[in-house]
């Protein structure tokens, strides 16, 4: 049996994702469920950097280009929210470019924009794999 990275922290991020949706439901922009998952990751005493600017680096030499995720939780974990109908592989290149720019583990991929409920992806930094992110995508299909 696979232990799930991150389990406990996950439990409690994923919480306070099905709290903001039950509170707001669906149909409101990105930037109401950032700010009212800044406020229940407080009240639920979730440590949490909101909008960290993520430097990007190309054979050694720092970008002036960064990548901004939503939140990063327990200094370990990103956290990508979306207010879409559906998650797509755009979605989730995003969060995998975001795993791979700071050698991070774990993502989550957060969409509240669905009214039959919460969608939300685990996504994994498998460094050690020789997929592309081609296969990779692949694979998420049904």
């Amino acid at each position: 049996m696979v232990e799930l990275l991150y389990k406990i922290e996950s439990y409690k991020i994923i919480g306070a994702c099905f709290e903001v949706y039950n509170q707001k439901g669906c149909g409101f922009t990105e930037q109401v469920y950032q700010e009212c998952l800044e406020i229940e990751f407080e009240l639920e005493q979730i440590p949490f950097i909101s909008q960290p600017k993520v430097e990007l680096e190309y054979k050694g030499q720092r970008l002036r280009q960064h990548f901004v995720p939503d939140f990063v939780c327990f200094d370990q974990i990103i956290i990508e929210i979306k207010a879409v109908e559906s998650l797509g592989n755009p979605h989730k290149s995003q969060a995998i470019n975001y795993l791979k720019a700071t050698n991070f583990k774990l993502a989550w991929l957060v969409n509240f924009g669905r009214s039959s409920g919460l969608e939300r992806e685990r996504l994994a930094n498998d460094r050690n794999s020789s997929r592309s992110l081609k296969e990779d995508l692949a694979s998420w299909q049904p």
